[in-house]
């Protein structure tokens, strides 16, 4: 089964896409707002970083470790994922209960019984999640080698990804001097731990936008790509990655800051509910909360999804209206089921939480070493460091997945001109998904009819 395409979205696209000019989409800055309080963020949190960091400028950094074994994953990732990709994310997704597992062996070894047992937590969740979707590797690999494939012929978005992950390591540089600051304080733990969070709020916010920036560059390289026939056509405009590149940090930076806020958290939750829901079985009680839970996060994806960035990089909509259209596409070409079948973006996020975990081990072992007092601290912000840098190689990969999605919604036909047995391939699955959809959907109002004729009787 092949979803059908909208002509109107086509032409839309086409007058917008083939122009060649990503940055002249539109001409006002969508959600200035949250723009500007990226900005003022930044300068805030940037001044107090300095200060901070300056109030113990005679003593050595102990987070710079963690910044380079961040930046060494990463760049590692993004080499390896060319050759070794479908090695690199099976790794990835059957090590990193292991890993947790050992983490939580050694944080009890040290006496940390609140991370152990967080850490035993996550393993068993990790474990239980793998379980729930075993079924679902196959196609999930299938699709992240095609978009390896697709972003390996395409060396100008891996500089780009090269390019940010420098400005991120320059950032990091102050943000580990400031933090360290942070650590030396002369007051107490708990001061200590909420000044620190709230330091990593803010690199979160910071490490996603600079991930979303490259997502919106890729998509719209990609997409560009799909659309003329391939990197080499004639037809392609010149120098198509520096107009998307400034189309991103200009005419939609603003609508890009605003959903980095939200939408990395909303799309763990949904991971997480959606593989519960599918075991949970008969247990009605369960299942209701469970349902209440996974129709809100359903809400909440509506309004805030990664595809949302695809629609910003060809259309220039707003964030909101972005991910709004993406997930009506979606509904109604039917690949929302093919889409909640994916774990593609699961399996990167895997990838990314073991580089930040092993980044986050070997700064915990080197202050242990020096600073045992403080290894929880040093070893948790090290960990999301190293995340936000993997995350940056990896984002490359899931802009390119997102973008085959959105072409398939709109336009099949680009993927079957790109690769006809990947074309078959999804739209055979497709036409699985809805056929068990369907029979979901049957066997759902037998059992309701039945339990309303015994009710009756």
């Amino acid at each position: 089964m092949t979803p059908p395409s909208d002509p109107r979205k086509r032409i839309c696209r086409e007058s917008f896409v083939f122009s060649g000019n990503l940055s002249n989409g539109v001409s006002s800055l969508a959600d200035v707002f949250w723009l500007l309080i990226f900005m003022a963020h930044l300068i805030v949190v940037g001044f107090v970083l300095g200060v901070f960091g300056l109030n113990r400028f005679k003593q050595p950094d102990r987070l710079n470790i963690d910044s380079g074994v961040g930046a060494v994953l990463g760049w590692t990732w993004l080499l390896l994922l060319g050759s070794q990709a479908n090695q690199i994310m099976k790794f990835s997704v059957h090590i990193l209960t292991t890993y947790l597992a050992v983490i939580s062996v050694l944080c009890f070894w040290v006496e940390q019984f609140f991370w152990g047992v967080a850490f035993a937590i996550g393993a068993a969740l990790q474990f239980l999640y793998v379980i729930s979707v075993i079924d679902r590797l196959p196609f999930t690999m299938l699709v992240l080698q095609r978009a390896v494939k697709m972003v390996w012929n395409l060396p100008e978005v891996r500089r780009v990804a090269c390019i940010f992950m420098l400005v991120m390591l320059l950032w990091l540089a102050l943000w580990s001097f400031g933090a360290a600051g942070v650590v030396a304080l002369g007051i107490g733990d708990g001061g200590r731990w909420w000044l620190l969070v709230v330091l990593c709020v803010s690199l979160f916010w910071t490490g996603a936008v600079l991930c979303n920036v490259v997502h919106v560059v890729v998509s719209g390289m990609v997409f560009l790509v799909l659309i003329h026939g391939g990197r080499e056509a004639t037809s392609m405009p010149p120098k198509p990655v520096m107009s998307s590149l400034q189309y991103a940090m200009t005419t939609s930076f603003g609508s890009i800051c605003y959903g980095s806020l939200f939408t990395a958290a909303i799309r763990t939750l949904r991971w997480e509910i959606r593989g519960l829901r599918s075991k949970i079985g008969s247990n009605e009680c369960l299942l209701c909360c469970v349902d209440f839970l996974f129709h809100l996060v359903e809400f909440l994806v509506r309004w805030f999804n990664k595809y949302a960035y695809v629609q910003i990089a060809v259309y220039g909509k707003s964030f909101n209206h972005s991910a709004k259209d993406a997930w009506e596409l979606f509904q109604s070409t039917g690949v929302e089921a093919l889409i909640a079948y994916d774990c593609s973006g699961a399996v990167l996020f895997m990838g990314t939480l073991l580089g930040g975990l092993i980044a986050g081990t070997c700064a915990a072992i080197w202050t242990r070493i020096k600073h045992p007092e403080r290894i929880v601290m040093v070893g948790s912000t090290a960990m999301l460091m190293g995340m936000i840098l993997v995350g940056l190689a990896m984002v490359v990969v899931e802009s390119a997945v997102t973008s085959i999605y959105i072409c398939y919604a709109e336009d099949p036909s680009l993927i079957n001109r790109w690769d006809s047995a990947f074309f078959a391939q999804l739209s055979e699955k497709l036409h699985q998904r809805l056929q068990h959809r369907s029979s979901r959907a049957r066997e759902v109002l037998t059992h309701r009819v039945d339990e309303q004729v015994e009710t009756a009787v």
